[in-house]
């Protein structure tokens, strides 16, 4: 149920080399998105995840001054299944990464489900407008890639920089945040003590638009008083890492029964080959299930585990890295987008899946979106025209994904009871050519105009379904 982006004409030029930095373009300023006094950039972005290194990235393609703050240094951890589709894939190539094995990249060719007592190989579709595989890559590195491809497009990205809150001026709008600088970690030689005298250190950056893209919890979004909303899904994931023999597999693995006990839960397991040596294994459930609230993840973790074959290595002894929880915000679940000179992306904006959980594509078109209405307004020659174009993002946010969220939604509200979980289970996975279906549905791939029948329906559904 794929809906393209509107073209615009301000949309930056994608490329499949390896990014450059663009030669800075006169940007016509209007009142409303002034420069404040002393202003430190165009735009500040807060965090350094796929989300905010892809807006910044497009917004200094653009010659805007772009100014990227990290909490963490890099290279950081993220709670992560490692793993892009296609659609992934395609956010990837529009940054300019090249994706070549000898930095990382595991290819593969689709993805394997195991469920009802069947085993399913499905290659990931051919579709004009999306690449015909998908890739797996550490978060570890995954992140920096992406950070640094901002900077070689003449992005300032600082690391260890913690936003503390926002900066208002007195009609209540952003106009920059204040941060804090972070300690820089101890070495093992004692190296990395001498910045603690900077810790009590705070400082004020200033600019003429803001934009969270600070994750889940997103502080900066709840200092300007956007919340989390209720009526959308909520995802947990947990994950580690064990070295294994099944490390090279080409195929990503989701397993769709979890079982807890007797109890069929709502959410899969999923195996992906990391090519070094070692697999990512997890699970993600959603809190459609009335037992969400009273699962021990880490504990079921350990139970799901324990029923895989010994020669596949996922035991303690093998385990090479701690287990880890992070939530999945889905569907919206923190609105509006836009309000008062901040703009949300990626998880700060809940722009994750609900189908399949999926994040990491999602985070980088919605700061493509973001820098594309961003462009258009700071090149407003009055208050009102840049108002309206930054007033215009969450409708661009809605007009691409908002009826394909709706629909996940109402997934995630059906799957929550068992015996719909049971039932499309044990039906739907001994009919192959029923499955190739659902996971164009599930990992949102579809021909954009024409194609085959499934992809005239699904964006026939995505059109008339009411915005998420």
């Amino acid at each position: 149920m794929t809906q393209e982006v509107p073209p615009s004409a301000a949309q930056p030029p994608r490329g499949t080399g390896a990014p450059s930095p663009v030669a800075p373009r006169p940007v016509v300023s209007s009142p409303m998105v002034a420069p404040p006094a002393a202003a430190d950039a165009d735009v500040i972005v807060v965090g350094a995840g796929p989300a905010g290194s892809a807006t910044a990235f497009y917004l200094a393609q653009a010659g805007l001054d772009v100014l990227l703050l990290e909490k963490a240094t890099f290279p950081r951890e993220k709670v992560c299944g490692d793993g892009l589709t296609p659609r992934g894939v395609r956010a990837l190539i529009g940054m300019g990464i090249t994706t070549d094995d000898r930095d990382g990249w595991v290819p593969n060719k689709g993805l394997r489900i195991i469920g009802g007592g069947v085993r399913l190989e499905l290659r990931w579709p051919e579709l004009s407008n999306y690449p015909g595989y998908g890739l797996v890559r550490s978060r570890l590195g995954f992140d920096e890639t992406l950070a640094r491809a901002a900077e070689k497009a003449g992005v300032r990205l600082l690391e260890g920089v913690s936003v503390t809150g926002p900066v208002l001026d007195d009609d209540g709008r952003i106009t920059g945040v204040t941060a804090r600088k972070q300690p820089v970690p101890a070495q093992p030689d004692g190296a990395g003590t001498a910045a603690s005298t900077e810790m009590d250190t705070q400082r004020t950056y200033r600019a003429r638009l803001v934009v969270a893209a600070d994750g889940n919890s997103s502080r900066l979004s709840l200092a300007m008083g956007l919340r989390k909303r209720d009526d959308r899904p909520l995802g947990v994931a947990v994950r580690t890492y064990y070295t294994s023999p099944r490390h090279d597999d080409d195929y990503l693995e989701s397993w769709l029964e979890l079982w807890d006990g007797d109890r069929l839960l709502p959410g899969y397991g999923w195996i992906f080959g990391m090519g070094d040596g070692t697999s990512n294994v997890g699970l993600g459930l959603l809190n459609t299930s009335a037992a969400f609230q009273n699962i021990d993840y880490r504990g079921m973790l350990r139970r799901w585990l324990a029923g895989m074959p010994a020669e596949w290595g996922y035991t303690e002894e093998n385990r090479v890295g701690t287990v880890r929880g992070a939530a999945l915000p889905m569907g919206f679940n923190r609105t509006p987008h836009y309000t008062r000179g901040l703009l949300l992306v990626g998880d700060a904006g809940g722009m994750v899946n609900p189908f399949n959980g999926e994040g990491i594509a999602y985070a980088m078109e919605s700061g493509e979106i973001a820098a594309r209405v961003i462009i258009q307004a700071l090149a407003q020659p009055d208050v009102r025209g840049a108002e309206a174009m930054l007033a215009s993002y969450p409708q661009a946010l809605k007009d691409t994904y908002g009826g394909y969220y709706t629909l996940g939604r109402k997934f995630v509200e059906a799957i929550g009871n068992p015996r719909v979980m049971q039932f499309a289970t044990r039906h739907g996975m001994p009919r192959p050519a029923l499955m190739r279906i659902v996971m164009k549905v599930l990992a949102n791939l579809a021909e954009p105009r024409g194609g085959h029948a499934t992809d005239r329906v699904m964006n026939a559904l995505s059109r008339i379904t009411p915005a998420a």
